[in-house]
């Protein structure tokens, strides 16, 4: 980096590290690498919901930088006070308490890295602090000193490692009782000399601060965070507002409730899809980024969409807390950020308010009423947690027996819990699909399938995902006219849902409408870009049909991209190769198929396809026998 291409900047910095790690090491080294993990994950949270960012994170440590000090401070606040109500719950020998500098000073941006004074005074902070406390430098204390409901102990001037002058340093005492205190301040009679000096001083900093307020919040060239470019956008940016809702950070003391913390997540964003005015991309691609501390302009530019949601859920008890912060990643500036405190039966009307303020927020001349959420009814709340561990089993990319039987004891708990609980009776049609796959009494499992089905859509005649899923399982009964009315009632009711646009894609297609079909899958991918390979494969299956052979092939491929051990991706590739004349790649395509299943039979997998054409299923077992199948 040549002197020129220096580049410094005024940030809050956050240092942590964990006391006494290497004796927690030495005595369970994976025990402390996974409590570690979920302690990283927590900080990684709040520092976001702070509007900050994890700059490194190795070993122990955690590096953070904020734009405010205020932020910085207030997000170490609430780490120290949330890891130590999940230490409570370890032994004595196993808590693991982190130890929090903080200090506003220069630095030096080396790409995503940031060095320097200011980095280094943060980190000796750091060493200076107690277990489970927090330490703060002078500079950072002048601006937080009368903003926040904290009281501060003076530790006086302190000597630190490679720091050529002293460094004011001051606990953060935070207990209640101690707030607006300040322990240890001394006041000195300035000599005659340090007045002027103190005025020139005072001076100087009043200058620093406009230039960095206008560096930072009116200077147009300069956004205050890392923005996204449409040009390094994996997908052009719809012709409508479009959202990328992330995991929300459970922060409840039960790692347990992960389920609920996604529940709400999956709602959100289920919520919003039902508006016809935004562009929502689905569970499925947002939660690839669980756990992981991913920046807004990666999200934004990896899901091809200009607003990014994120936030929190914690539960205790009867009582949730959820904050949320709605991000332009366009510009890096947050539209708005809340905290609802909210009594747990009043769950259903939250997150509709969160989608409204969202809905309001994007598109402010809308004039919207309140978002229906399907399937709830005035709703019990057990019903609904029970929905939710379920879908989450189910949800599984290899979902198991175990699974599928654990997940349908939780929805038929739910119906027992809210007889008119529409969303749990179609969840519960799918275990019957699930077993039907398995090979588990195929008929009855179909028929019980397509009976529940019918009780979903009785029972709420508006819920779009229950007509998708119920023309889906008609297909396997033969009943083609159902299927494609109930497939072409779910796109009228919800036609921005990915599960209600590749089940009535597949039941199109099945139905013998590919044309219809294909529009609707590749929405489908839109909304879902890190979609499973079903999706391609559903695709490759369409364009077959419609005899687009070399589009078929292209989506067979991008289905074995996405996973290279599925095997209907391998045959989809194998016919659609077969059918474009490129018989070389069909057989290396069926060479793989016979190394994951060295006993496949064509006859019996292609006379088990639900297909209305059955000269399609014929097709398809030709080019597959010639492909080297039998």
């Amino acid at each position: 980096m040549t002197t020129q291409e220096v580049k410094r900047k005024l940030t809050a910095i956050l240092s942590a590290d964990v006391k006494g790690y290497s004796r927690l090491m030495g005595e369970d080294e994976k025990g402390t690498v996974r409590t570690l993990n979920a302690y990283k994950e927590v900080m990684s949270g709040l520092v976001q919901h702070h509007h900050g960012r994890v700059v490194d994170a190795p070993g122990d440590n955690v590096l953070a930088e904020f734009g405010s000090v205020v932020d910085a401070v207030e997000c170490a606040v609430e780490i120290q006070k949330e890891l130590k109500a999940r230490n409570a719950e370890l032994p004595e020998n196993r808590k693991m308490e982190f130890r929090i500098g903080v200090n506003l000073g220069d630095v030096i941006e080396d790409g995503e890295q940031i060095l320097g004074d200011g980095v280094n005074i943060a980190a000796r902070l750091e060493s200076l602090s107690d277990a489970g406390g927090i330490c703060i430098s002078g500079t950072a204390f002048d601006q937080v000193r009368n903003k926040l409901e904290l009281g501060y102990d003076y530790l006086g001037e302190q000597t630190v490692k490679n720091i050529a002058l002293p460094v004011r340093v001051y606990k953060v005492l935070m207990e209640p009782e101690e707030a607006g205190k300040i322990i240890g301040e001394k006041k000195v009679k300035p000599r005659k000399w340090q007045k002027p000096v103190s005025i020139l001083v005072a001076i100087l900093i009043v200058v620093a601060a406009v230039v960095v307020i206008w560096r930072l919040y009116l200077h147009p060239t300069r956004p205050p965070v890392e923005v996204a470019s449409k040009e390094k956008m994996a997908f052009p940016l719809p012709d409508k507002p479009s959202i990328a809702v992330l995991p929300f950070v459970n922060m409840s003391e039960d790692p347990k409730q992960e389920f609920f913390s996604d529940g709400m997540t999956e709602e959100i964003i289920t919520t919003l899809s039902k508006s016809p005015y935004l562009f929502v991309i689905a569970r499925q691609s947002t939660f690839t980024y669980k756990g992981k501390p991913v920046k807004v302009k990666q999200v934004s530019e990896e899901l091809g969409v200009r607003y990014v949601l994120e936030g929190s859920v914690r539960r205790s008890g009867e009582k949730v807390r959820i904050t949320a912060q709605f991000i332009d990643a366009l510009t890096g500036y947050h539209l708005w950020a809340e905290r609802f405190d909210r009594d747990l039966k009043a769950i259903f009307a939250l997150q509709d308010e969160i989608a409204f303020k969202i809905m309001k927020t994007v598109h402010e001349k809308l004039e919207l009423t309140a978002t229906r959420v399907s399937g709830r009814g005035p709703g019990n709340v057990e019903a609904f947690l029970k929905t939710l561990e379920g879908r989450e089993h189910i949800y599984r990319p290899r979902i198991t027996k175990e699974d599928n039987v654990l997940a349908r004891k939780l929805f038929e708990e739910a119906i027992a819990l809210d007889p008119n609980h529409a969303t749990a009776y179609t969840f519960l049609a799918w275990t019957y699909m699930v077993d039907a796959s398995f090979g588990k009494s195929p008929e009855e499992s179909l028929r019980r399938a397509i009976e529940l089905g019918k009780r979903a859509t009785a029972l709420d005649e508006l819920e779009g995902f229950a007509h998708a899923s119920l023309g889906y399982f008609y297909t396997y009964a033969a009943q083609f006219e159902k299927a494609i009315a109930h497939a072409e009632r779910g796109m009228a009711l919800d036609p921005n849902l990915t599960g209600v646009l590749l089940n009535s894609g597949a039941a199109l297609t099945l139905s013998g409408r590919p044309e219809e079909a294909i529009p609707l899958l590749h929405k489908a991918l839109r909304l879902n870009p890190f979609a499973p390979s079903i999706y391609f494969v559903n695709l490759s299956a369409a364009y077959r049909m419609a005899g687009r052979f070399d589009d078929a092939v292209e989506q067979a491929k991008r289905a074995v991209e996405r996973n290279p051990k599925d095997q209907l991706a391998y045959l989809a590739l194998a016919a659609g190769c077969m059918l474009a004349g490129r018989e070389g790649e069909a057989r290396a395509a069926a060479a793989e198929v016979l190394k994951m299943n060295p006993v496949f039979s064509v006859e019996q997998f292609g006379r088990a396809l639900p297909f209305r054409d059955k000269s399609f299923v014929d097709r398809s077992i030709d080019a597959w026998r010639k492909a080297g199948l039998k």
